[in-house]
């Protein structure tokens, strides 16, 4: 028996000493796989967060050879599509027998098993909704090419998520559905060694597993340390209820021990964390005053209410003591971000194309204006029909075996790709502090422009001070061209706020109208006092500045406000508001934090 979920400082009767160092990072990925194996369906998977490499490919190896014997393992590609997912006509099988044919799909094969997703983390929204109504419903539901069935497919997802950083990671309706979520970047190849657990000990948990037990106070336990933990979904605590069990399983237990439950927070509730429990008043507090008749409890009730408290201490400090490093960092200054964002690479809006890009389905039309017969789609919306059109062709005497493929069954190649962005920077000029500021710009734009060549995006720049504002950088890829136009440019005089916005709304609306998805970064103190004729006012100047922040709304233009004044004003959140636009208010902020800015607002 393996010692992966115990801790050599636990007592006989009772569960880890939480003080103690707990198991290593590659002990508990290896004891996730055991749990998933013993109980694939309460658990659902596990999201594996790797590079692929030596210590991925030693758990995966781990984790196939745990599975008993007849068990399906299927791998799913990343453009896998619908049929080769679901199942659906047989198209060879069926112009061969002039009679719909259905063939089963990986989820119906891999039925009692595991699905291997690869690149989880590029998977299509489409596709993760298919495998979400699967997985919840516990079969495929098949309603298409003239077929019409239902399947049962009970299976564990195993995500292999390869993002780097935070900019990439799985769908939060697929890794919700995960009960481990497991990194194994920082895990060195010498700590992977091979896992002590037997096949046949998988299967004598299995079979032990319904007979286990878990009371109320337990689950109750569970619950209250993933509301302390600010988990905010119910799957956590049904996923750790299930993992406990099926440790309790593994170790021959028909019920849920103290242990249990700190593997199930360790393995479940302490990835998913994102807050600090509540910390505990000080002991020079002064305790609060006792009511004037207190009525004394009865032992048995103090015992009753004791018991659960310190269950609930002990399990917490285990689950604390398992939160990742780098997590448990984010977490103490409060800036964990949960939502990862999907955006890799470009950045701009989906849109559709009729020849280019990334296959995004088919639809039923003809090939005109340089669209793609797609032929297999074709032949599977004709393969139907052979047989009706067989016998009606019979009818008039013109028997033939060849396959009739007629208008309605032609199919096009739908595509989709990602527009090109242009990030255009409108800058404040004006003022002493006008320099600082075009040196923040200068560095944000030199670093945009640096991530051009795989982003394959544009900037521009656009100044206005004095009476006008004017396009001191057109939408260009071109650093050297870049620093040229920066160099030369003058500060102080007004500030034509209106003029300037209207000029950067105009290239927004351009490189709208070209196809083009543009973010609109406006670097200024908010305080115009220019009117768009050149003549000084500022309540003038204020109004048409809000009147031209209310245009760039109108045409959904994706914009940031970034208030440059040494102390935030109103002016800034003010004129956000009217824009529909981020606020963020950087007095002091560097070329850096700028460019990490724009990059988020522009995902």
């Amino acid at each position: 028996m393996s010692n992966l979920g115990a801790n050599p400082a636990a007592s006989e009767g009772g569960g880890p000493d939480p003080r103690q160092a707990g198991p290593s990072p590659w002990d508990d990925a290896v004891l996730a796989a055991v749990l998933m194996t013993v109980d694939p369906v309460g658990t659902g998977g596990v999201c594996l967060r790797s590079l692929a490499g030596p210590v991925r490919d030693q758990w995966l190896t781990i984790m196939r050879d745990l599975q008993p014997e007849g068990s399906p393992l299927k791998r799913v590609p990343l453009h896998v599509t619908d049929g080769r997912l679901l199942g659906g006509l047989d198209l060879a099988a069926t112009l061969n027998a002039g009679r719909p044919i259905a063939e089963r799909g990986l989820l119906v094969e891999a039925d009692g098993g595991v699905v291997e997703l690869a690149m989880a983390e590029r998977i299509a929204p489409g596709t993760a909704a298919r495998l979400s109504m699967a997985f919840d419903s516990g079969e495929v539901v098949l309603e298409r090419d003239g077929l019409a069935m239902r399947t049962p497919s009970n299976f564990a997802i195993v995500a292999l998520d390869e993002g780097v950083g935070e900019d990439e990671g799985l769908l939060n309706a697929l890794l919700d559905r995960l009960a481990f979520h497991l990194e194994l970047t920082y895990v060195r190849v010498h700590e992977a060694i091979a896992c002590d657990y037997e096949v046949e000990e998988i299967v004598a948990a299995r079979a032990r597993l319904p007979e286990v037990t878990i009371t109320d106070d337990q689950v109750e336990s569970l619950c209250g340390i993933a509301l302390a933990l600010g988990i905010p979904s119910l799957r956590a605590s049904i996923f750790a209820c299930a993992a406990a069990r099926a440790h309790a399983a593994l170790e021959e237990r028909t019920e849920v021990t103290e242990a249990d439950l700190a593997v199930a927070g360790r393995l479940v509730l302490a990835p998913r964390a994102t807050q600090l429990p509540p910390m505990e008043p000080p002991d020079d507090e002064p305790p609060p005053p006792e009511p004037e008749e207190p009525q004394e409890p009865e032992e048995n009730q103090s015992n009753e209410q004791q018991e659960p408290q310190e269950l609930d201490d002990k399990i917490l400090e285990a689950t604390k003591a398992a939160i990742p490093a780098g997590l448990l960092a984010q977490l103490q200054m409060g800036k964990l971000q949960r939502s990862r964002a999907r955006a890799s690479g470009k950045a701009g809006a989906v849109q559709n194309a009729p020849s280019r890009g990334r296959p995004a389905g088919v639809l039923r039309g003809e090939p005109r204006h340089g669209q793609r017969m797609n032929v297999v789609e074709t032949l599977r919306a004709a393969a139907p029909w052979q047989r009706l059109r067989r016998e009606e062709r019979a009818r008039v005497g013109r028997e033939s075996s060849r396959i009739e493929v007629r208008q309605d069954d032609f199919r096009i190649t739908r595509f989709k790709h990602k527009s090109e962005t242009t990030t255009i920077f409108v800058v404040d000029a004006s003022g002493s502090s006008a320099l600082h500021r075009l040196a923040e710009a200068k560095g944000a734009v030199e670093l945009l422009l640096a991530d051009c060549y795989v982003r394959r995006d544009k900037v521009a720049l656009v100044a206005f001070r004095g009476k006008a504002a004017e396009v001191l950088l057109p939408p260009t890829r071109s650093l050297v061209r870049a620093k040229r136009s920066l160099a030369g440019l003058p500060g102080g005089g007004g500030t034509p706020l209106a003029s300037g916005i209207d000029l950067g709304m105009m290239l927004a609306d351009s490189v709208q109208r070209r196809g083009g998805t543009p973010v609109l970064i406006v670097m200024t103190d908010g305080r115009a006092n220019v009117a768009r004729d050149g003549t000084g006012g500022r309540a003038r100047a204020g109004e048409e500045a809000t009147a031209a922040a209310r245009v760039v709304r109108s045409l959904e233009i994706t914009s940031l406000v970034i208030d440059t004044s040494p102390r935030p004003q109103q002016q800034g959140k003010d004129l956000a508001a009217e824009m529909g636009a981020v606020y963020l208010p950087l007095p002091h902020a560097d070329a850096t934090s700028l460019n990490q800015a724009v990059r988020a607002t522009s995902r």
